[in-house]
């Protein structure tokens, strides 16, 4: 029974896999947009009615007119490659709010929220299209959908942890599923999130160059998130969902000119079609 379930696992696996565009990784689609949008979006407008959405004038306005660029160039792209119904089911909208925390993040279908607290890190326009691009980007690369896919299959292999341990004694069982938690968490789940912000990178890199914005503010956002945080501040990067600063650091510089290329070469096919 646990070879039959396993075949099953695995040939389902092959029939959701799908294909992220312009870095052609392969990844796991248990869950439509059809599906999510319509959760993303109401639990998007449940948090600004419970938060102190930023009066700053000057503020806003950046966030929203990066916004609009960043998202026009996701637009081009996925109209000029055929896909103009995942164009028209974004529904693109950007805030600004009043909070400390450092952050900024984007739900699948658009819905975009920078915190005033990570202003000081984006320094300058192009900082905040670097910001914007990395979180536009896990909505373009549907980052949302994965991780709640690799969630039900890690959930399923539990569950077959449990199954094909049913004639060991309770401590065996219990040591079963505790070493099948740290294995999945440590080996798949967290490693499979680096990548994401990884992906989120380079292709936010892409975008922000599509939309005129200079990419090496990418490179200089992360420097200076690095000089924000105190020296020990942050987990070992395998015990962590992101990589580390300097990691980012390393990898953009490395992208950028890859990045200009592709980017050169999406605009020049928007163009003539």
């Amino acid at each position: 029974m646990m070879k039959r379930l396993v075949s099953l696992v695995v040939v389902f696996i092959l029939v959701a896999c799908s294909t992220v565009p312009i870095t052609g990784r392969k990844q796991l689609s248990l869950v439509s947009d059809s599906q999510l949008y319509p959760m993303a979006f109401q639990q998007y407008e449940g948090f600004l009615n419970e938060s102190k959405i930023s009066t700053n004038a000057s503020m806003t306005k950046q966030i929203k007119d990066v916004g609009k660029r960043i998202s026009a160039a996701v637009d081009k792209y996925l109209r000029a490659n055929g896909m103009p119904d995942k164009a028209d089911a974004y529904r693109w909208e950007f805030n600004l709010i009043e909070d400390k925390t450092v952050n900024a993040w984007c739900m699948p279908g658009g819905k975009v929220v920078f915190y005033t607290g990570i202003m000081p890190i984006a320094a300058n326009e192009d900082g905040v299209a670097a910001i914007m691009g990395h979180e536009i980007a896990h909505a373009f690369a549907r980052h949302g959908a994965e991780r709640m896919s690799t969630g039900m299959l890690q959930q399923a292999g539990g569950l077959a942890v449990a199954l094909s341990t049913t004639n060991k004694t309770p401590e065996q069982r219990n040591m079963w599923m505790t070493a099948y938690g740290v294995a999945s968490q440590v080996g798949v789940m967290l490693p499979f999130s680096r990548s994401h912000e990884t992906e989120a990178d380079k292709l936010g890199v892409v975008f922000m160059i599509m939309a005129g914005y200079n990419p090496e503010e990418a490179v200089n956002v992360w420097v200076r998130m690095s000089q924000r945080e105190s020296a020990g501040s942050a987990p070992p990067e395998f015990l962590s969902t992101h990589p580390s600063n300097q990691t980012r650091i390393k990898t953009l510089r490395d992208w950028i000119p890859e990045a200009k290329v592709i980017a050169k070469k999406i605009n020049a096919q928007t163009m003539s079609n």
